[in-house]
């Protein structure tokens, strides 16, 4: 095996997805605490606390004690290269989850032991499905009162459709949370609370132990063993192809605030999880372990580091080797060119690096030529890798400067944060930027945005929310647009590229634009982002 092939062999990237408080921020610091890449775990308390966990860096992040944005963290664990793709948990941010899971191999989903599948869980679950991405389930928070695991299990079976195979076994939950029976080394690993401590204090013993009883409890011994030979009986037999086609999740019980069952979890992971996987690109398949460089643009960020006012372009390697020196073509622009001050980050520390691999994340200045969806490849190759849909957005708002002098930095500040995704911007047809009509996925976007205009770009904003909750774009119309037949509460919109959309109220708008415009054509999605 050559050099380039053993890097890519030992690179895993995954994205962590869950419902809001659910213990994805915990988990992921706990992973980054194995790894050595933190000396302490900070767990996310909100305003008050003096501490706020490693992969949140925004202020506003910072205030509310949530992930707004995602972060993109590296670090090292035994022979193993790690990207942890770290996404937005709060139901406003589906979008930018969303392009943060087409960069990842698989996913680790996060589960409340107590709540089971919740909404946003849904949510996330069904874009991996779409992308038959390999999805491993940790369920969270036995160490606090929980749900029947058998009850949790068919939970997520019928909700979200995938069968579950249990590596690992709780004994009671709470309280009396006794630890895990590990079904692989048919042994158990009793728990006793550390305070979160970087080992936890367990210890291992097989079910036909004498000293069980005393170490679980009895009635923990005699539940224990019936539960097991239920699912012995009962459970999806474990099939590794099964897994890495996403349609078997593995499932793991934890505590990951106590840290009990993370490194059990991590290592099992890492052995069940593949190596970096072909990606479809209007060539065909692209080969992860070809020596030839290729990378698409799934994330843009502005103002990382707001000393800089810099914007940071995130690209997810998918073949070959990237090296600092070499020249690279932007296809959709067919420049040639050199990827400038690439790095990697950790949250908001950054390195820059000289190298990196199929599997890997770098985030690389951007001179303003990326959009999202972009792909970059060696010299002399010619292809794009498949599009990243654009979420049709559900709320709107007309923004205009407060300060009318300030126009210049608040066309600069709104074409800057729509090009990252996590709005859209449109404008009345044949108008200026001096107002635009903001749409966003979920409302808490309106505060974020607001929020980074003020400390950004130093401009205040004057916001009017609309009416309408549909958006589709124009693909073929039987007339002008200016000229259909709409209701009079239909609007006529443009994107920055110049594609025409109507706004509508309601579904039924929706339909009697339709029936009256024979020929019109509409689609929920951007034409030529999904392909």
């Amino acid at each position: 095996m050559n050099e380039l092939e053993k890097e890519i062999g030992r690179r895993r990237t995954f994205a962590i997805i869950s419902h809001p408080g659910a213990g994805k921020t915990t988990l992921t610091e706990k992973f980054l605490l194995y790894g050595g890449a933190i000396a302490q775990a900070g767990a996310v308390k909100g305003k008050k606390s003096a501490r706020h966990a490693v992969s949140d860096w925004m202020e506003i992040e910072k205030q509310r004690g949530i992930s707004v944005t995602s972060s993109v963290m590296q670090f090292q664990y035994k022979d193993f290269c790690i990207n942890i793709l770290d996404t937005p948990g709060h139901q406003d941010f589906s979008e930018d989850t969303y392009r943060t899971l087409m960069a990842a191999d698989s996913a680790v989903m996060v589960i409340d032991a107590s709540k089971g599948v919740e909404n946003q869980t849904r949510k996330l679950f069904k874009v991996c499905a779409m992308r038959h991405i390999p999805i491993f389930t940790f369920i969270n928070k036995m160490d606090r009162e929980s749900r029947n695991p058998f009850d949790l299990l068919d939970e997520i079976e019928n909700e979200l459709g995938i069968p579950t195979c249990p590596i690992n076994w709780p004994i009671s939950s709470g309280k009396d949370f006794r630890g895990v029976y590990d079904r692989r080394k048919k042994q158990i690993l009793s728990f006793a609370a550390t305070g979160g401590h970087h080992q936890v204090a367990a210890t291992a013993a097989d079910l036909s132990d004498p000293s069980l009883p005393q170490l679980i409890g009895e009635e923990n011994c005699s539940t224990i063993r019936e539960d097991i030979e239920l699912l012995d009986g009962a459970s999806d037999e474990f099939d590794i192809n099964a897994v890495h086609s996403g349609k078997l999740s593995p499932v793991f019980f934890g505590s990951a605030l106590t840290n009990f069952g993370v490194e059990p979890f991590l290592e099992c992971f890492l052995e069940m999880t593949p190596p970096p996987l072909a990606r479809n690109s209007d060539a065909g398949a692209i080969d992860p372990f070809s020596p030839d460089f290729s990378a698409f643009v799934f994330k843009i960020q502005a103002n990382m580091n707001k000393a800089h006012r810099d914007r940071l372009t995130f690209m997810r390697i998918c073949s070959g080797k990237f090296d600092r020196e070499m020249e690279v073509c932007h296809i959709q622009s067919g420049k040639k060119m050199k990827l400038s001050q690439p790095q990697q980050i950790m949250a908001q520390e950054r390195e820059i690096i000289s190298e990196a691999y199929a599997g890997d994340i770098i985030g690389v200045f951007d001179p303003g030529i990326f959009s999202i969806g972009d792909t970059v490849c060696a010299p002399g190759k010619k292809f794009a890798f498949e599009g990243i849909p654009t979420f049709a957005p559900e709320h709107f708002q007309r923004v205009y400067a407060k300060d009318t002098m300030k126009r210049k930095q608040f066309v600069k500040g709104v074409t800057q944060i729509a090009q990252e995704g996590a709005i859209q911007i449109f404008r009345e047809v044949d108008t200026g930027m001096e107002e635009v009509i903001v749409g966003v996925v979920g409302v808490l976007q309106f505060d974020v945005f607001q929020y980074r205009m003020k400390n950004e770009y130093n401009v205040d904003l004057v916001t009017t929310g609309l009416p309408y909750s549909h958006i589709r774009w124009i693909d073929s119309s039987p007339c002008e647009p200016k000229q259909l037949k709409l209701s009079s509460d239909t609007k006529l919109v443009e994107d920055l590229k110049g594609n025409l959309l109507l706004l509508f109220t309601s579904e039924w708008n929706i339909r009697w634009a339709l029936d009256k415009n024979e020929g019109l054509v509409l689609s929920e999605f951007s034409r030529g982002i999904l392909q």
